[in-house]
């Protein structure tokens, strides 16, 4: 079970709500998934990366945490063809535009954000 964000620019997603909040909401504004499980310890670990990544671009992008091991969100995972956990992935304009696996360094996701969302 996740914790309160305390961050308006996070927010948890489930499969019932992902078309609205990630697909449709990444047309106004790059929304960055998280695809995550409390079992796994890179997920642990690239929380708080992720968390202070929307803290230093404000307003910039939103972060949208989907717990996998809830209820049905597996088959958001399912869809997207994931294969590892973490993963990442940045919608904007309504698609996808890339992806990560595994725990990275704040300085690897700046990066991996500015260069999918520079040009839109």
């Amino acid at each position: 079970m996740s914790l309160p964000h305390k961050n308006e620019f996070i927010f948890d997603v489930d499969v019932h709500d992902f078309e609205e909040k990630v697909i449709q909401a990444s047309c106004l504004k790059p929304v960055l998934v998280d695809l995550w499980a409390e079992w796994c310890s890179p997920c642990l670990v690239i929380a708080p990366v992720l968390k202070k990544l929307i803290e230093l671009n404000e307003g910039r992008l939103l972060l949208a945490k989907v717990e996998v091991d809830e209820g049905e969100n597996m088959k958001v995972a399912g869809h997207y063809r994931v294969r590892g956990f973490p993963a990442v992935i940045l919608f904007s304009g309504g698609v996808e535009k890339g992806r990560f696996h595994g725990a990275k360094p704040l300085s690897f996701v700046q990066q991996f954000v500015d260069a999918h969302i520079d040009g839109d």
